[in-house]
């Protein structure tokens, strides 16, 4: 995710978009809607028996038969223990599939959804949590049997009619009403978030824990699952997902379906669905790479120019940071004033306003977008406080290549960052120790480039190249986090980096800055 505050840098870097207060996201116990489903796959409230019931307490057992050997089957956790967003994701299974359903009616319309979520118990369930706030639920299945749904909070807690053992494969379906003026707000970056309406559809900005106002999810981004989408729109719109288009059907009335497949795994915090009156640019990038632009009819050309530099700027990264790490690319214009970006995988969103002023402010936006498809979402964080390692990445390459092609030098806008880098301490936390309202704040991006600047200029910049190559390609594909960066970084040095990336990573005071005694480090301001 991208933020830089408007006009041609010789920013400072400290700047960001203008935020507001954020709202809390808080886990209550309560009484809660338990849905006595029947009439599974229903997308209508149509048929739907409920009752209020408080939720059990952990440890209850499903009814059903229960094995006499083994471990009794108990609930999954309703998080995965991230310190940060403790009840991010779900414990007790993995999910190995998402089919996701969308009968898109109009902006700010509530529509009828759906979704099957394929899964494997991880250990004797009893029952399982599924991140999914807002929505109106109606019928929840589990291997295609009537299952109790109760709400707490932004945890949806199901219990099967029978338990499920250790390593037993399983279907979830979830039948609801889809609210597309669902959002949320952040005091950070990030800003507004879940959906984002445009004039005559929306795109998806479900960056950090939004997905769960679009589907339910095991919503971390650590977790992994493919995708696939049908979304069908009325007559004049298109719909565009992550991944490949594999049909589309037309149905009576006018209205079409389309089916995307993600190819790849993907978060549930970088999946994107957009709807819109849309043009789709096909072309092909570096090793015949396919690109697909997708941009609403009224931007084509207003775009164009710096859209057809994505393979420019593929090229360039493919250089420092070896091959692009999936099937696809392509830019989402978003016909929306939202003041952020946002690296959905393989089809990065940017705000219409990122791509029509001046072309170096421009090529930034892409080109640090384009960079978090290896930091970000093919390198995965671990956990949220690693978010240094994408955020940091993407604003250290946007930087360099804008040094590059006409924009203000790496060195001075590193240079400005130092300055200001203890206050940042003060008022962020050290770059790996963010709290959860200070996750996207200034620190992890400018704040944490420096960390990679301060990296390069202490074993130079030839094996500063190996270790970056080096850290995309050992962990393509899975979920690293700061631990294994610095152990990473001290093989490929053939060094202990540890003592010196600590103080850099960690703690109150920023170190002196290798080969650069001049910089200076302005005072701390309450």
């Amino acid at each position: 995710m991208k933020i830089m505050p408007a006009g041609r840098p010789a920013e400072p870097p400290h700047q960001e978009s203008r935020r507001g207060r954020p709202r809390p996201v808080l886990r209550t116990r309560r009484a809660a809607l338990a849905f006595t489903l029947a009439g599974a796959g229903a997308l209508t409230g149509a048929g739907v028996f409920a009752h209020v019931l408080p939720r059990a307490g952990h440890g209850s057992p499903a009814p059903g038969p229960v094995a006499s050997s083994g471990p009794a089957p108990s609930p999954g956790s309703p998080g995965i223990g991230d310190p940060l967003m403790p009840l991010a994701g779900n414990g007790g299974y993995t999910v190995r599939h998402y089919m996701l359903d969308f009968d898109w009616r109009a902006p700010r319309t509530p529509f009828p959804a759906g979704a099957t979520i394929s899964a494997t118990a991880t250990q004797p369930l009893s029952r399982f949590d599924l991140d999914f706030a807002g929505n109106a639920l109606h019928t929840v299945t589990v291997d295609g049997t009537p299952a109790t749904a109760v709400r707490d909070g932004d945890e949806l807690v199901v219990t099967p009619a029978h338990p499920i053992p250790r390593g037993g494969t399983f279907t979830v379906r979830v039948a609801y009403t889809a609210d597309p003026a669902q959002h949320r707000h952040r005091a950070d970056a990030i800003q507004d978030y879940g959906w984002v309406p445009t004039a005559d559809g929306t795109v998806i900005c479900a960056q950090p824990d939004g997905a769960k106002m679009i589907f339910p999810a095991n919503d971390h981004p650590s977790l992994r699952a493919p995708v696939t989408f049908r979304i069908t729109t009325p007559p004049g719109l298109s719909a565009v997902a992550n991944g490949r288009l594999v049909t589309t059907v037309r149905r009576p009335g006018g209205r079409t379906t389309w089916t995307y497949d993600s190819e790849q795994p993907i978060a549930a915090q970088l999946v994107q669905l957009a709807i819109g009156r849309f043009t789709f640019a096909d072309s092909t990038g570096p090793r015949g790479l396919p690109l697909r632009d997708v941009v609403p009819d009224g931007l084509v050309g207003d775009t164009q120019e710096v859209r057809s530099l994505t393979p420019k700027h593929l090229a360039w990264l493919e250089q420092r940071l070896g091959p692009y790490p999936f099937r696809r690319y392509g830019v989402l214009v978003g016909d929306t004033d939202l003041p952020v970006a946002l690296e959905t995988q393989s089809l990065s969103v940017l705000p219409k306003d990122d791509l029509t002023g001046d072309q170096v402010d421009a090529e930034r936006n892409l080109v640090h977008e384009l960079t978090h498809h290896w930091t970000g979402d093919s390198v995965a964080v671990r956990r949220w406080s690693d978010l240094w390692l994408s955020e940091g990445h993407a604003r250290f390459y946007e930087r360099l290549y804008s040094d590059e092609h006409g924009g203000v030098a790496l060195e001075d806008a590193m240079r400005a960052a130092y300055e200001q880098h203890d206050q940042w301490r003060h008022d962020q936390g050290a770059p790996a120790e963010p709290t959860e309202p200070t996750l996207f704040k200034v620190m992890r991006y400018d704040g944490s480039a420096l960390v990679l600047f301060a990296l390069r200029e202490k074993v130079g910049e030839e094996t500063f190249a190996r270790i970056e190559r080096s850290w995309v390609t050992t962990y393509r594909g899975r979920a690293a986090g700061t631990r294994d960066f610095v152990a990473l970084a001290s093989r490929v040095a053939g060094e202990d980096l540890k003592p010196f990336l600590t103080p850099w990573l960690y703690g109150p005071r920023t170190p002196p800055m290798p080969g650069h005694p001049d910089w200076s480090v302005d005072p701390v301001e309450d």
